[in-house]
Parts: structure tokens; sequence; C-alpha cells
């Protein structure tokens, strides 16, 4: 993947692709000539969605967009999905895992009574679903053959790099996927298979609250988009987590070890395969 025109005839899926950052990459990819699967769990009536296709198809005729309805919280959907796209298509070259919500329940609210099962369905959907998203996109890039064989962007979040009070699930949700990013790079680089990270900021979607957005510095589509393309073009990258914000796009690296004796000890267990 050198140059753009390497993108063209490459097959992509991205979840959560009906809206949103998710719509942005399908778009992205399609600029570029790939064929594009669309995952979405879309609540939205059934002629949104054919109304969507419609407008896609219009806009990029020489496209194939796939649609598959789909829960990414669910291993079983996602793996039904991957392989009915893989099916028709013939090969999975880019993954987007980009399906996500907000904070769902209080981890923390006061209860009478006793405690109650916590509502993870934000670790559901933003952790495990894109873990499945990972594991579901490899298995099918080890089909390929070229020496290259794929890339994994995972949409993480800014609030994956900083505390967020404000929704601790999804932070830690967040956090998560920046720490799978970080921790399967090396032993897929192996592969042929890189994978990188996304930690936007605000970006304007139009999709939430107008008051809320109005208060708020807002990150532009084009920046996120900017970064995608350098992952897509330069090869060398993985394990990156880019926090997208304003203008640019800036690689954030783990942090350095805070002395020898770990730095000794986290190789030691990558040499002998622990890690």
């Amino acid at each position: 993947m050198a140059n753009s025109s390497t993108l063209t005839g490459r097959s992509v899926v991205v979840t959560g692709g009906a809206s949103g950052i998710g719509l942005a990459l399908v778009q992205f990819f399609a600029s570029h000539g790939c064929n594009v699967a669309l995952l979405d769990i879309s609540l939205e009536p059934a002629t949104h969605v054919q109304s969507l296709l419609s407008s896609l198809r219009q806009q990029f005729p020489s496209v194939k967009f796939i649609f598959q309805k789909c829960d990414v919280s669910s291993w079983d959907e996602q793996a039904e999905a991957f392989g009915k796209v893989y099916k028709e298509v013939g090969s999975i070259d880019v993954v987007c895992a980009n399906a996500g919500i907000v904070e769902a329940g209080k981890f923390l609210g006061v209860e009478e009574g006793e405690p109650k099962r916590p509502n993870l369905k934000t670790l559901d959907i933003d952790l495990n679903g894109t873990l499945y998203s990972i594991k579901l996109g490899v298995h099918y890039m080890r089909k390929n053959t070229s020496r290259e064989k794929g890339l994994v962007i995972c949409t993480s979040s800014n609030a994956g790099l900083y505390p967020f009070p404000m929704a601790p699930m999804y932070a830690v949700a967040k956090h998560g996927v920046v720490g799978a990013v970080r921790s399967f790079a090396k032993p897929l680089e192996a592969e042929g298979i890189r994978i990188n990270a996304l930690c936007p900021n605000c970006i304007a979607t139009g999709l939430a609250d107008d008051n809320l957005m109005s208060s708020m510095k807002l990150t532009p589509m084009s920046t996120l988009l900017n970064t995608v393309k350098e992952f897509c073009m330069d090869t060398s990258l993985t394990g990156v987590t880019a926090e997208v914000s304003g203008e640019k796009g800036t690689h954030r690296w783990p942090p350095e070890y805070v002395d020898e004796i770990t730095k000794e000890n986290m190789e030691m267990f990558v040499k002998l395969g622990y890690a």
C-alpha cells in the first residue's frame, strides 16, 4: 500500500459504517477505488439504508458496496458478516474497527440496597466488538498471498489516552483499544499485517447535540482522514496510536520504561514469546 493507486480494488470492511466517522471512512476508501462493506447495527428504517447505499453507488459508480446488518458486540453476528463479505468479494485487505457507543449506564451510581450488576454494554461494543473485528480481520488477511497482507485501523479516542471522568467505561474501553493495538503490532508485523489506532478529539460529524457542539472546539473530519491516508500509504507505520486533534494527527508512542529492570523484563517476555 505504498501509494493511493495501490488501494484500488482492495476490499475494506468498516464497522459502524452507516454514519459519523464510519461513513467518512467508507467514502474515503471508496474515493480510492476500494470495494467497501458496511457493517452496522442500523436502527434506522430499511429505507434509510437503501437510500444511503443508493447515494454511495451514485457517487462512486465503479465501487462495489455491501451492507451487512451486524451488532458488533455479538461474535456470531460479526463472524457471519465477515464470512459473507469474504465469500462475496474474495479477500479482506483493510478492516476499520470503528463501531462504538458512548457511556451506557452509571457504573458508580448510588444504589439503594445491594449493588446491582453494572451495565457493561459500552465495553461489549467499544472493546469486545473491536477485538472481535481485529481477530476476524486477521483471520481473513492471513489468506492473502501478498507480502503486505493487510491493515487494521481501530477507532479509539483521546479518552483512550487521558482520564475521562464523565464517561469512565468509555475511557476504559478506549484505553483497552490503545493497549490492544500496541500489544498486537509486533506479532502481526511478522505476518505482514499492520495495526494502528485513531484517537480523535471531538470530530465534526453532524451527529451530536448541536448545543453541546456549539460550546466545543471541533476537529475537522479532514484531519482524521489525512491520518487514515498516512496509515495506508506509509507501510512502516504499525502499532501507532495517532491523536487526531486540530489540524494534525500526532503519533503517541508508549511511555518510556521507568527503569532498566522494567525494560529488560518486558524485552525478556517478548523474546520468550509471552508477549
